[in-house]
């Protein structure tokens, strides 16, 4: 037994000994056939207590290659503000209805309307101050139909805020406090965003103010749908930094602490967060902005195409008709008339592949690349049309197909209205004896339909005395409103005459 163990032992050593060798060899080899001079072998294997011993495989930990988030985070988050929105909403009013036991007892009851009450509804939302002056970025659905808006600062300070205008089609708008000397975040660019870059979401979440979470960029160039207007905007970035309610309107920010998003959107079927968040890019955010603060309303400008993405589906379904075998680019399906498309020459069945020199393999890409101009403003495109590649300069032109800024007089009609449209159904038309005309499905605080008293399910047949057979009439009206003719379901005719303010 003892034998045993000693042959044993004795291999071990034997082993011990020939590795030793080998790893001498080895160096040796290194030393005389390397450009890099090494440490003498004594050197090599001294260990120290600040060296890895995980194993020669893993990398050596350098602080200087890893990003350091505390830099963005301690001077982002002290222009990042908690915006509660005041709404005064009503309730009661209502008809006590008609009862005929108490008629046949004499019993006054029925017929009136009781006195309508008030109450204040509360909401919480975020926004990032981009001036010394206070004026301050968030979202159109943070502070939409609010009658108060106070802005409470990361150092505890609280204002009042004034509305100073929206863009309901990129869910963006701007407020302002009246404050000197505020702490402020500069714009950065989306544009220059890489995927798995290093990004922040800061915000007040559930209410907790000046939270900071930290993501990396998922993607680019993201559209989801969720915007509810006409014309809607969205090329979202996309995160996995955690956002929920009370986020929106709060700032991603980049390492160097810039802006370069506005939080607004959650992905989830719970309407929290479980994996991925959006935000409007930095490009749009800093347009929308600078439009607000010099004309009051956001600058739109138009290509005036119909188009779809030739993506796997497109060939599938109609690759074979129309010639085209391989995905990339935006189909023509349609040229406004009157438009900048149609001045510059293009056609149906072009196919656009790039907008000054990016790639439109997506149509969000065109999208977020048109919302960055305004009106008169000139871009390049680069188009396809009959296998030949072919370029065009395009001046943009508003949705009334001018190239001057619009006014407040002169906006979307649907957002001066304030309300929700849609086009009157046939069976409707028939029952109210009318050619077409399009219905308020919804009336929004401070519009003009709320103003002049309009109540949901109004068809408005005339504007202004101009036939309104369906919604595209409304990109036909740019003058400011002053009468709105129509007619209610149960067939009663009316004239609202709009007062002005």
């Amino acid at each position: 037994m003892k034998r045993t163990a000693f042959l044993f032992f004795g291999a071990v050593a034997l082993s011990a000994v020939a590795g030793g060798f080998a790893a001498i060899g080895v160096d040796r080899f290194f030393r005389s056939n390397s450009l890099c001079e090494f440490s003498p072998l004594s050197e090599s294997i001294a260990w120290e207590d600040n060296t890895p011993q995980a194993g020669n495989h893993f990398a050596v930990y350098q602080a200087e290659q890893y990003p350091d988030l505390t830099y963005a985070a301690e001077n982002a988050v002290k222009a990042v503000v908690n915006i509660e929105s005041i709404r005064e909403v009503q309730y009661g009013g209502r008809s006590r209805g008609y009862d005929q036991l108490y008629e046949f007892f004499g019993i006054p009851y029925g017929g009136g309307y009781g006195q309508p009450q008030t109450r204040e509804q509360r909401a919480g939302g975020s926004g990032v101050i981009i001036s010394p002056d206070g004026y301050i970025v968030t979202n159109n659905h943070v502070i939409e139909e609010a009658t108060k808006l106070k802005v409470k600062l990361n150092d505890g300070r609280t204002f009042d805020a004034k509305l100073i205008g929206t863009d309901p089609t990129t869910d963006v708008a701007l407020i302002k406090i009246e404050g000197e000397d505020l702490p402020t975040l500069k714009f950065g660019n989306s544009d220059d965003l890489r995927l798995g870059e290093w990004v922040l979401a800061i915000g007040s979440p559930f209410n907790l103010q000046s939270t900071i979470t930290a993501g990396i960029v998922s993607a680019k160039a993201r559209h989801l749908g969720v915007i509810d207007e006409d014309f809607p905007v969205e090329s979202f970035i996309q995160t996995d930094a955690a956002v929920n309610p009370g986020n929106s309107g709060g700032t991603l920010v980049n390492t160097r602490g810039e802006l370069v998003g506005i939080n607004t959107v959650i992905k989830s079927s719970t309407g929290s967060y479980i994996g991925y968040s959006f935000a409007v890019p930095e490009t749009i955010v800093r347009k929308v902005v600078m439009d607000l603060k010099e004309y009051g309303v956001a600058q739109r400008a138009m290509l005036g195409v119909s188009y779809r993405p030739i993506d796997e589906a497109f060939v599938e379904q109609m690759g074979e008709e129309l010639g085209i075998k391989q995905t990339g680019g935006l189909y023509v399906n349609e040229i406004v008339a009157g438009s900048a498309a149609e001045d510059a020459g293009l056609r149906k069945g072009d196919i656009i592949t790039a907008i000054d020199g990016v790639q439109t393999n997506d149509s969000s890409v065109l999208t977020e690349k048109i919302a960055q101009k305004r009106p008169g403003d000139k871009v390049m495109i680069s188009y396809k049309r009959n296998d030949s590649d072919k370029k065009v300069e395009v001046k943009l032109k508003n949705r009334v197909g001018k190239s001057e800024p619009i006014t407040k007089d002169t906006t979307n009609l649907s957002e001066s209205l304030g309300g929700k449209f849609q086009d009157v159904s046939r069976q409707m038309c028939e029952k109210l004896e009318i050619r077409g005309g399009v219905q308020v499905v919804s009336v929004k605080r401070e519009g003009i339909l709320a103003r002049s008293g309009v109540k949901e399910g109004f068809v408005i047949t005339y504007i202004n005395d101009r036939p309104i057979l369906s919604t595209d009439d409304f990109q036909r009206i740019n003058e400011k409103v002053t009468t709105i003719d129509g007619v209610y379901p149960n067939g009663r005719a009316l004239r609202y005459v709009i007062v002005a303010e």
